[in-house]
């Protein structure tokens, strides 16, 4: 007896592209939210109107060294303005040398992270001031009071930053400037120090946790907080990089350190927690790695989490980046 299949088999391409079709629209509306909770900073219910990055941020402001720190940024500071290449107005502080014997012609720039604030790098700012460097803290668009609307995950911001580093360079042509980054503010000054467009002024580099492309770092967290395995946090990233490639106009893989890293010629520090349980400590190495400059040096401080090497063994922490700074700008 001959069986006819044909409506078992289209019920089932049917059932299939039911399915599929379900799918691709719970991954596309899974996707727009992640854009806007991690990118866009005016939709309210993002991650930037909410303590769930490092809740314990403000107390620890308020401590120690911080402490003294943000007393003397909130006093010190001078405000400055500078205009995007999209022409978003962008802030930022101005700090004189804190010390009886300011040496001339040198700068700081100090890149602050991800849903942070200009004074969560007081402590490093003022480091920097008291051995005799004039520092710039500028708000990161789109975050504190620079205009914008999207986090540009260092991509963009790479641009802002090489427009700061142009507003010290045209006041002073003699200018050798420090790069300093915290988090995303680490991923901001490693996707610069390879541009084209660096001037000769910028010396040297430290970045402290940073993450290697925005894509990476997004996967890590989204496993973390929602136990997805790794094939499916990748896809619902890499859909969430298509909304950010129309409305924040780059894509979540463009955002990435290494082709800087790769054209990178002047000394770079990195350091990194080995705890971190926000930015991966094995990005530490593959940075390092990807780091073209013949003078690099990497510092991992165990037991220490997000951005945290500098108070649990602040002894190492400083005097490594003090020997660093002394020795590229010869102090």
């Amino acid at each position: 007896m001959k069986h006819n299949n044909d409506p078992i088999v289209r019920d089932i391409c049917i059932a299939t592209g039911a399915v599929a079709a379900a799918c691709i629209a719970s991954l596309s509306a899974t996707a727009k939210y992640l854009f806007h909770f991690c990118i866009d900073t005016q939709w309210k219910r993002s991650v930037f109107h909410q303590s769930l990055i490092a809740p314990e941020r403000i107390e620890k402001l308020q401590q120690g060294e911080a402490k003294e720190a943000g007393e003397w940024f909130s006093q010190a500071k001078q405000p400055v303005t500078i205009t995007s290449d999209d022409g978003l107005r962008l802030h930022g502080w101005l700090f004189d040398p804190d010390c009886t014997a300011p040496k001339p012609h040198l700068y700081a720039i100090c890149m602050h992270g991800y849903t942070g604030v200009p004074e969560e790098t007081a402590k490093w700012a003022h480091r920097y001031a008291r051995m005799g460097f004039t520092v710039l803290v500028p708000s990161q668009r789109a975050q504190d009071l620079s205009e914008g609307r999207y986090v540009g995950m260092g991509w963009l911001e790479r641009n802002d930053l090489l427009n700061w580093i142009d507003l010290i360079v045209s006041s002073d042509a003699d200018a050798r400037i420090l790069l300093y980054g915290g988090s995303m503010g680490a991923a901001t000054v490693m996707m610069t120090t390879g541009d084209p467009r660096l001037p000769r002024n910028v010396v040297s580099a430290i970045v402290d946790s940073g993450y290697t492309s925005a894509r990476m770092v997004f996967i890590d967290n989204l496993r973390h907080s929602s136990h997805l395995p790794k094939p499916l946090a990748a896809a619902c990233v890499d859909a969430t990089g298509l909304f950010c490639k129309h409305y924040a106009r780059y894509d979540f893989s463009e955002a990435t350190c290494l082709q800087s890293l790769r054209h990178t010629v002047i000394p770079v520090l990195f350091i990194h927690g080995e705890q971190d349980d926000i930015v991966s400590s094995r990005f530490l190495k593959i940075n390092y790695e990807a780091c073209s400059s013949i003078d690099r040096e990497k510092l991992m401080v165990p037991d220490a989490r997000h951005m945290e090497a500098s108070v649990v063994d602040p002894e190492l922490y400083w005097n490594t980046v003090n020997t660093f700074i002394k020795r590229t700008f010869e102090l």
